[in-house]
């Protein structure tokens, strides 16, 4: 077939394939309220000129069960599969290259469509009735644990409100995605979603979301910008909710992180501090431990993290400017592998204390009338003991030395 285009009638939707090389400048717009716009199935495969990498990158949509309706986006670089949800605030379900995954396994199975979850469920905690994503993101308004916080409502006076554990941001399905092309080597492809966090007499705020790669590459970047819209000044809050499960989660993995600071997140995480770095095989009972961590920089105001399995042949690594999350939060939570063996490292502008507690600590952030903020996070998966060892010392080279002061207490949340 000599065609650019075909089109394919399957099962009563069209489906659309592109064949060519990597289209320099290439633009195209799968989702748009603005313009009335859903492209239903659709595939592009190319290869990119300056790596010679073959790529792909598919849209299609779920059907049955709680999925039903869930657009996903499959995106091939070549050694790197990366899996987007633009129904579920273009949440990343999973990123796999060779044998190295990352994500979990959930005891949520489906990817639920955001019309099956209420987030007032079981005190707040509807939430997690579709978490099962590798990397969610936490916000805008509020992040962090349910609970009651004030407010001024709408005819001037103080009233109170009751959170939802970890905001609505990742149940809000985009209202505008597109595929991007970078008209300069190496090509870079961006997956681009727009979405939209706004209520009368509440907050305007606008969620510019990012996954980037290059083909032929094992690193890809999560780039963000967040603007308000309002004419007046706004709170806002973002945890960067990355899982990991099994094959780099298993008893003896490890964090590697340039720690300044380390505080339990409660009486309970705080009888493990020593262990705090290590974690255990699946176990029955196991109740979450927390821990809050102020990473070191270097000295372009970087900091980065490592994951590594038992025998440091398989990791993950994340770098980001600590400027722009200046906290990391540690959530070990290994249970049986059914009920959910995952931990979370996550980088955020506070930490998942509820807003009151960390508006207490100045860890609530402002945004004035149509100013943005801009976040940045660099993930790469490491294969093999050299580069898990050349990752582990660029993090000892950041710490440079510098002492870990370990705090006993946490944080006093009355």
């Amino acid at each position: 077939m000599k065609r650019a285009t075909l089109l394919l009638l399957i099962s009563g939707m069209f489906l659309a394939t592109t064949t060519g090389l990597a289209a320099p400048g290439m633009k195209k717009v799968l989702t748009s309220v603005k313009d009335n716009i859903r492209v239903g199935e659709w595939t592009h495969r190319g290869t990119d000129k300056a790596t010679g990498a073959a790529w792909s990158i598919a849209k299609k949509t779920l059907h049955g069960g709680k999925q039903e309706g869930v657009d996903l986006i499959e995106f091939f670089t070549g050694k790197l599969k990366i899996v987007v949800v633009p129904t579920r605030g273009m949440s990343v379900f999973e990123v796999q290259a060779g044998g190295i995954r990352l994500g979990w396994n959930s005891p949520v199975k489906e990817i639920v469509h955001p019309s099956h979850i209420n987030l007032q469920s079981r005190g707040g905690l509807g939430w997690l009735e579709g978490f099962n994503e590798w990397m969610v993101r936490c916000g805008l308004e509020s992040a962090g644990h349910p609970g009651t916080d004030e407010f001024i409502n709408n005819v001037g006076d103080e009233a109170s409100m009751e959170l939802t554990l970890h905001g609505k941001v990742g149940n809000i399905p985009a209202s505008e995605v597109e595929i991007i092309v970078d008209e300069k080597p190496p090509h870079r492809i961006r997956i681009r979603g727009r979405v939209d966090e706004r209520m009368f007499y509440g907050p305007k705020l606008e969620l510019w979301t990012e996954i980037s790669a290059v083909p032929g590459s094992t690193e890809f970047r999560i780039e963000d910008q967040l603007t308000n819209h309002g004419d007046a000044e706004q709170e806002f809050q973002i945890i960067y909710h990355a899982n990991y499960g099994p094959p780099i989660l298993e008893k003896g993995a490890k964090l590697v992180a340039p720690v300044k600071q380390l505080v339990p997140f409660n009486e309970h995480a705080a009888k493990s501090l020593k262990q705090y770095a290590t974690y255990q095989a699946p176990t029955p009972g196991y109740v979450e431990q927390v821990y809050c961590i102020f990473p070191y920089a270097d000295k372009k105001g970087r900091t980065t993290i490592m994951l590594h399995n038992a025998t440091g042949d398989k990791a993950v690594t994340m770098s980001w400017p600590l400027k722009q999350l200046p906290f990391l939060t540690q959530w070990k939570n290994t249970l049986t592998t059914k009920d959910g063996y995952v931990t979370g490292l996550e980088p955020g502008t506070g930490f998942p204390y509820n807003r009151r507690v960390e508006r207490k600590y100045g860890r609530v952030p402002k945004l004035t009338a149509g100013q943005s903020r801009s976040f940045a996070i660099d993930f790469a998966i490491l294969s093999g003991s050299t580069e898990v060892q050349k990752g582990a010392a660029s993090i000892a080279a950041i710490q440079a030395g510098r002492k870990t002061d370990i705090q006993k207490k946490p944080f006093q949340t009355d």
